[in-house]
């Protein structure tokens, strides 16, 4: 639904359309001269930037959600400097842009109205799309909001890129699994590190996604197909060289509730990527707390005065965004007491369909639990107990070492999970070798060696935790290229990511930037997710060989 800020109209529009042909469709129902550019902003006046389109092959339903409502936002491009530009085009580096995205009449989901901002809401001049800015407004006006991980990778925005192109293909693009279920295997996944940070994250994708709230009561609630996947999970996410072939066929071959071998490798992307982005999460202080001292979040705008778009105001935009990196997002509020007031909704819709006074009473001592089920981690995992232990201590009957040289990601794994998961391996791929391009040289120099030297210690450090060996490797180098504060880090990041408190992010290389701080735990997500996707990878290998 389009509501029109002039006089109150509204109007409904099919999103199932492109983009350019909706905006077509709406300057001709709202009258707009063709001359003026024309945006839609959703009720917290988040830009959608729908006018950034150029193809037909964008769909509107990427960018707005169903049975939204969105008002007409007006786009006036401007020129920076003293002097304007005769002739100039719109999208090159010679113009800036602002968006009008609050209409006067808009009234603030919190309080009082939102204020006019002009010159001041969104800034961007070109699109260069490793400027961090850039990357932040994609994600604003794909997702409206602006998460605090995304906040803490825009210190490396060429990575970032590439993370949320997989991370985007993985959720929200056409695959084995239905989106509903991504979103649960990755609150499941999420619960093994009591990381209520991406719990809280997936529940309200979840139920945007059209999910059932009755699953978020816990896994006595969901299929059993999906139940089946919990101990995979758990042997995943804490010792993945557990991981046997015979767990494969155990969920290959169960008749009713069988899954298939494109939907396996689906979710044991997924379950990788969360268990690695939780060790993230924490690493980098991104905490899940509702209380207000979280480091990875935004400070709470005043909602009588401003919305939530002004986080990006002024000139330097990304610089202000990375500034305010340890504060509170208003709009994770806002989303928060929306789940709780949905999910309390549907609670007393479902109470008055009850005939019996035991059913009644039942359903009264459950209220408190389906509304607090986001935080209440419990539900969403069985053997809370199991957790990790050191794999160089492991009895000597269990599995032997991992050896690269006999099962590596670039000759077997890539090959095997592009063949079952299309194109998901070169994406993965695109990140694993993003990670290791990065720039590295000011912390190889403060540690006396080279960036490639520093970096693979890391790596290979965090991959023998997980038993995973490289032949062509010294490892008495890992003693003395990483000092011994930042291996403590490392491996209580890595293995127990839930042990995690800020004090040791603030403590561990107090003289390194925060950016080179966030590249260590850059490195930790993805050997991480590496090592438990070599695993995993190799089980269905020999599964499918035997």
């Amino acid at each position: 639904m389009a509501a029109l800020p002039t006089d109150d109209q509204h109007f409904l529009a099919n999103m199932d359309c492109a983009v350019l042909r909706l905006l077509s469709y709406v300057r001709r129902m709202a009258g707009v001269p063709d001359t003026d550019v024309i945006d839609l902003c959703d009720e917290l006046g988040t830009p959608k930037l729908l006018f950034q389109v150029t193809s037909l092959s964008e769909r509107a339903s990427d960018f707005l959600q169903p049975h939204g409502t969105y008002y007409l936002c007006r786009v006036e491009f401007k020129v920076p400097g003293p002097a304007p530009v005769t002739g100039a085009a719109h999208g090159t580096g010679q113009y800036g842009l602002t968006m009008i995205v609050c209409p006067q009449s808009v009234e603030h989901p919190r309080g009082s109205r939102c204020q006019r901002l002009p010159g001041q809401v969104v800034k961007m001049s070109g699109s260069d799309p490793e400027r961090p800015q850039f990357l932040f407004v994609k994600v604003l006006a794909s997702r409206g909001r602006l998460e605090a991980v995304t906040q803490q990778m825009g210190y490396h925005p060429q990575y970032l890129d590439s993370f949320l192109k997989m991370q985007h293909y993985l959720l929200h693009m056409d695959g084995p699994l239905p989106f509903d279920c991504r979103h649960y295997i990755a609150i499941m996944a999420a619960a093994r590190h009591q990381c209520r940070y991406l719990v809280n994250l997936h529940v309200l994708q979840f139920l945007r996604a059209g999910g059932d709230p009755q699953w978020l009561r816990g896994l006595d609630f969901i299929p059993p197909k999906l139940r089946n996947l919990n101990e995979i999970n758990k042997i995943l996410a804490h010792r993945p060289w557990l991981i046997t072939k015979k767990h494969i066929e155990k969920l290959l071959k169960i008749s009713e509730w069988s899954w298939s071998l494109a939907e396996l490798v689906h979710a044991v992307v997924l379950l990788a990527h969360c268990h690695a982005l939780a060790s993230f999460v924490f690493g980098c202080g991104c905490e899940q707390d509702e209380g207000p001292g979280g480091r990875g979040s935004l400070k709470p705008l005043s909602p009588g005065n401003q919305c939530f778009c002004e986080a990006t105001a002024g000139n330097g935009c990304s610089q202000e965004l990375l500034r305010i990196n340890r504060k509170r997002s208003l709009d994770s509020c806002m989303e928060l007491d929306s789940l709780r007031e949905r999910m309390q909704r549907i609670h007393v819709e479902t109470e008055g369909r009850e005939e019996t006074r035991l059913l009644q009473q039942d359903r009264e001592e459950d209220t408190d639990g389906e509304v607090t089920n986001a935080t209440n981690l419990s539900c969403y995992m069985q053997d809370p107990d199991f957790g990790y232990q050191d794999f160089a201590r492991r009895d000597e009957d269990q599995t032997q070492v991992f050896r690269v040289q006999d099962y590596s990601w670039e000759d077997h794994g890539f090959s095997l999970v592009n063949r079952l998961y299309s194109d998901i391996g070169h994406l993965l791929d695109e990140k694993f070798r993003m990670v290791d391009g990065l720039q590295s040289s000011a912390m190889a120099k403060r540690q006396g060696c080279e960036p490639s030297v520093f970096k693979r210690g890391i790596w290979n450090y965090i991959h023998c935790m997980f038993g995973i060996r490289y032949d062509d490797y010294d490892y008495a180098e890992v003693n003395q290229l990483l000092e011994r504060m930042l291996k403590v880090y490392i491996k209580t990041v890595t293995c127990y990511p839930e042990k995690t408190n800020p004090e040791m992010f603030d403590r561990f290389w107090k003289q390194f930037k925060h950016s080179e701080k966030v590249h260590v735990n850059l490195l930790i997500l993805e050997a991480r997710m590496q090592a438990e996707l070599l695993y995993a990878l190799q089980a269905i290998t020999q599964y499918m060989i035997s």
